[in-house]
């Protein structure tokens, strides 16, 4: 299975929920939350990205959860690449959650 495959398998579910969508980001497939980026899968690591608080994306790289984006070798303090994904259900909903506030 692909990247692109175990993501969209994990979030085409979760679309249903309102004002999500797929959509695309730097060429990818993502899902958005009434236009702003939650959640990508991420290439060529693997895994998914998340976009969460700055302080959220700290811890879970600091405990060893997650790792660094850095497309273009620009780090992103707001987005957490994270590939076990039995962590995907909760980092997804606290991406919402941030994603709504």
């Amino acid at each position: 299975m692909t990247t692109d495959e175990g993501f969209l398998n994990f979030a085409e579910p979760e679309l249903a929920r309102d004002g999500l969508e797929e959509s695309t980001m730097f060429g990818f497939r993502c899902v958005r939350l009434n236009g702003d980026f939650v959640a990508m899968a991420s290439h060529p690591a693997g895994g998914m990205v998340v976009k969460l608080p700055a302080s959220r994306v700290t811890e879970l790289i600091s405990d060893g959860t997650g790792s660094p984006v850095a497309p273009s070798g620009r780090t992103f303090r707001e987005w957490v690449n994270v590939t076990d994904e039995s962590l995907w259900n909760g980092l997804f909903d606290e991406a919402l959650a941030f994603a709504s506030a």
